[in-house]
């Protein structure tokens, strides 16, 4: 039998919303928010109600009978680092969702609006692979400062989605699989899969790695404490150059990769070069990467919306298609990935996880 389920991923200033049969989908929807109306609110949890009533409003819109949902699935936020997989939205976890356990993001109010409409309706609620997903083995967290360890944050949902959707179409299970996935978006990670983990990957916020079309990956770490004394910069200010306004965006005002392909394209040899050097700082992840595995990797699976750019997945595979044959899964759909790990519990492929 059929379960049509609806996902809720919310962002800063607008709700994503996609109503599924199954794995098809029957109708999506990004509902904008503008500033006045978020600002209005105090912290991320008092938006609930105004987000869910939108999202109500809508549902009753397209005629849709809500008492015909099997399950919701909310994008997973803030909590505490656990394990990747699925989880049902206990009150253990919501009240942390809520309180914002590991910061305050709209993230949060996935889990949280679920939960909510799961309950007026009388069916199961989940969270699918938050990007506070940690596997990391234990070498993997050591920096060299002990104050400092190296942390998880990154492309979870999707990494993990395109992981077990390349095992699925090869007939694998996930588990047996040594794959180093790289994910390229506004941020990007890339990861060792083994044994149905990532057990290390490069934090695409605000930690390590390659630089990204708006953030600065790894930096020299003495000069990034002169500048942090310099006093030229307030602490936020600082932040923004790393998060933000770095990467792409420091080199060639731009954090759209398509403007810097044109660029490329149009004979603009600056572009071109930090381009080339965003190619050597991903190879030089991947390759770490494959350290990590030991050598033994299955496939280099690329991802995210700069996996459309033809180029940069050319000169990826020019300088490590050595380690593994690639696979290329361009953009991210995450909605589909929360419903993906909706189905495996409802279709008892997987159990739900205890958060």
């Amino acid at each position: 039998m059929s379960i049509k389920s609806l996902i809720i991923n919310p962002g800063s200033t607008s709700t994503k919303i996609g109503v599924f049969e199954d794995e098809t989908l029957l109708f999506d929807e990004t509902l904008r928010h503008s500033t006045e109306e978020i600002a209005q609110y105090a912290n991320i949890a008092d938006q609930k109600d105004f987000r869910k009533q939108i999202i109500l409003d809508l549902l009753k819109e397209k005629n849709f009978d809500i008492k015909s949902l099997g399950m919701i699935v909310g994008r997973g936020g803030m909590l505490k680092p656990i394990p990747g997989g699925t989880y049902e939205v206990t009150d253990t976890l919501l009240e942390d969702l809520k309180v914002g356990r590991s910061g305050q993001h709209a993230s949060n109010l996935g889990g949280i609006l679920a939960r909510e409409i799961g309950d007026e309706i009388g069916v199961p609620s989940f969270i699918v692979d938050p990007v506070v997903v940690d596997e990391l083995c234990d070498v993997a967290r050591y920096s060299g400062v002990p104050e400092l360890p190296r942390t998880s944050v990154f492309h979870a949902l999707n990494q993990k989605a395109v992981a077990k959707r390349y095992a699925k179409e090869t007939g694998k299970p996930y588990e047996s699989l040594n794959l180093i996935v790289v994910h390229m978006g506004g941020g990007v990670s890339v990861g060792a899969h083994t044994g149905g983990r990532i057990i290390d990957v490069f934090n695409a916020l605000d930690g390590d790695g390659a630089f990204s079309p708006e953030r600065a990956g790894g930096v020299p770490s003495g000069a990034l404490i002169k500048m942090c004394f310099s006093g030229k910069y307030t602490e936020k200010e600082i932040y923004k150059k790393f998060v933000g306004n770095g990467g792409f965006n420091a080199y060639v005002g731009s954090n759209d990769m398509r403007d810097v392909e044109k660029m490329v394209n149009d004979g603009d040899a600056k572009a071109k070069e930090v381009r080339d050097a965003f190619i050597f700082q991903v190879t030089k992840d991947m390759g770490s990467m494959a350290c990590v595995l030991k050598g033994k990797v299955d496939q280099i699976i690329v991802t995210g919306g700069i996996a459309y750019d033809k180029g940069v997945v050319a000169g990826l595979k020019e300088a490590a298609e050595w380690i593994a044959p690639f696979t290329v899964y361009p953009g991210e759909d995450e909605l589909l990935a929360l419903v993906q790990g909706g189905l495996r519990v409802m279709n008892k492929e997987e159990a739900a996880k205890v958060y």
